[in-house]
């Protein structure tokens, strides 16, 4: 590890912590308002992004009198004579007299002049006539049954999912305006840092390099494997060089370590260097507490973000759920993520003036949560085998039964939580 020391000379003391709270509402206010630009993108490319207009319906849904069972489309009374068949994909002739019929299949057009459409397994057909009485239920669906013309199906701000691609597609629609999705960077710092095989020699592996990546793409961003850079020397010319070049290409860069204001923590220098404003720098919430997110704009309006995790493992991810998740919601055009809640199955100690996010699996058919154990700062044996953090608010203990908020692990683009 290097032993150059970042600057301490006029160093002011450190605002307080923002609350919990606080700091998720700053962050996603500060990203709405950088929400990035809208772009047309073709059907098949738009899952995992969102909508940056409303989807509407181009016609009716459906557009014309469908058929929803395979049968006969008959005028009158019976028996009727056939004069014709019906497939789907085709424009009927209408029926034009009493006592006629023509077969006709699901999803096929109803011809003009239908007055029923009687199911095929109800019908006999006898020398060339059909006998059998319709339901008297209409066996098939109004153009505009589902939506009109025009009509607003879903608001701008939704995530794009398998669902959402079906429904603008059956609207007529061959491309949406859409976010682009955000790209997103990560800088790990530390020389003590392995990237390959066992920890040892007082040398740790790099868990967030090979991890974060991975989430910033469930929170919907693009990071390649260039945008991953590291470990970065412990140096505050090297900091300034990695950020400043990170930067270039990325809405959101991520660091890992370096939070504090330690010998070699040069992060809070290499942003005062870079000009960058402070949205929140450290949170009242355990693990995890000294994160932080800074601001810059450039004179041409573009504003990037830096997004400070700290070293530990498991504090990195809870920077990443209380700082980067809502942070990316406002860059998306989305709304503030709203906490499910859940009962706790078990009793969750509080951590005193700040709020404690507690690891927890989740029984979803029961709406319970079970903490879980190996949750130390450095610790991600708990994190795998969680679904997410129960909050316990400052100055409270979360006792068995009662209903807490949870904050979900991110799922891939398009899951749901059920």
């Amino acid at each position: 590890m290097s032993t150059e020391t970042a600057p301490t000379a006029g160093r002011v003391a450190a605002p307080p912590p923002a609350g919990w709270e606080e700091a998720r509402s700053r962050v996603y206010a500060v990203g709405l308002a950088a929400a990035l630009p809208a772009v047309a993108r073709p059907l098949v490319d738009t899952d995992g992004l969102t909508l940056a207009e409303p989807l509407t319906t181009r016609t009716e849904l459906p557009a014309f009198p469908t058929s929803s069972v395979d049968g006969w489309a008959v005028r009158g009374t019976g028996p009727w004579r056939v004069v014709g068949r019906v497939l789907a994909g085709n424009t009927p002739t209408p029926l034009a007299e009493d006592g006629t019929t023509v077969e006709i299949a699901t999803g096929a057009m109803v011809p003009e002049g239908a007055t029923a459409v009687l199911r095929i397994e109800e019908s006999t057909v006898t020398g060339g006539l059909v006998s059998g009485t319709p339901r008297p239920t209409p066996e098939w669906r109004q153009p505009g049954e589902e939506a009109y013309a025009d009509e607003e199906l879903l608001p701008v701000g939704t995530p794009v999912d398998p669902a959402v691609i079906g429904l603008a597609a059956s609207c007529g629609h061959d491309t949406l305006r859409v976010r682009r999705a955000p790209r997103a960077a990560l800088l790990v710092f530390g020389d003590e840092l392995l990237t390959a095989g066992p920890p040892g020699a007082g040398r740790v592996r790099d868990a967030l390099g090979p991890a974060v990546p991975a989430w910033l793409r469930r929170y919907g961003c693009h990071v390649r494997p260039s945008d991953v850079v590291g470990p970065v020397a412990d140096t505050l010319p090297a900091h300034v060089a990695a950020v400043r070049a990170a930067l270039t290409s990325a809405d959101l860069v991520c660091t890992t370590g370096g939070t504090m204001h330690g010998p070699v923590d040069h992060l809070h220098p290499t942003l005062e260097a870079l000009g960058a404003d402070y949205v929140v720098n450290t949170v009242a919430v355990r693990p995890g507490f000294p994160m932080l997110l800074a601001r810059l704009a450039d004179h041409d309006g573009r504003v990037r973000f830096v997004a400070g995790l700290p070293g530990n493992p498991q504090s990195a991810i809870v920077a990443l759920v209380s700082l980067v998740a809502p942070l990316l919601a406002g860059l998306q055009g989305r709304s503030m993520p709203v906490l499910p809640q859940a009962t706790l199955a078990e009793a969750v100690p509080g951590r005193g003036d700040h709020t404690h996010l507690a690891l927890v699996r989740l029984d979803r058919a029961a709406g319970t949560a079970y903490p879980v154990r190996h949750v130390g700062s450095a610790m991600l044996r708990g994190l795998a085998g969680a679904d997410g953090f129960a909050v316990i608010r400052p100055g409270t203990n979360g006792a068995q039964g009662d209903r807490v908020p949870i904050v979900p692990l991110p799922l891939l683009p398009g899951e749901r939580v059920s």
